[in-house]
């Protein structure tokens, strides 16, 4: 598995979003993308931090930034997802692992003494020309949106 470094050409990748449209990474090259990965809908941590992009929205596509989710769930369960919370962004189905294998986010973890692998909630910042900006390994959820624009303002 691959480990992104900061500085790096992101991963490209084409799937499916909520709603059936194919997407690939290139078709946003000139924006800056806020692609950030989570590890299912509607869980409280994941949906705290859907809503808080949601929430500054348009403060970040005013500034010309692309924000995009990535989780392992089917475009079904994203579809109720958007709906359920009015999502203004894409969000990508991965069931097959795909992208969250090429960013190295598919990690093993720990939940009451049970191993299973799963999806390490990670944002990546990248770059008008497809380059790995800056990562974000610990995402509050609550203040996911202001987490990138501090560091997008840095």
């Amino acid at each position: 598995m691959a480990t992104l470094q900061e500085g790096d050409k992101a991963p490209d990748f084409t799937a499916k979003d909520q709603n059936g449209n194919t997407v690939s990474l290139s078709d946003h090259l000139g924006k800056t993308v806020i692609l950030y990965f989570y590890p299912k809908d509607d869980t409280p941590g994941c949906t705290a931090e859907a809503c808080d992009f949601r929430d500054n929205y348009q403060s970040l596509a005013a500034e010309g930034y692309e924000v995009i989710g990535v989780s392992t769930d089917d475009e079904k369960s994203h579809k109720k997802f958007v709906t359920k919370y009015n999502l203004p962004f894409t969000l990508i189905a991965d069931d097959e692992q795909q992208i969250v294998n090429s960013y190295g986010v598919w990690v093993e973890k720990n939940m009451y003494g049970k191993k299973y692998m799963g999806t390490a909630r990670t944002t990546f910042i990248i770059s008008p020309d497809g380059i790995v900006n800056k990562i974000i390994s610990k995402v509050d959820s609550k203040n996911a949106s202001q987490q990138v624009l501090d560091l997008l303002k840095a």
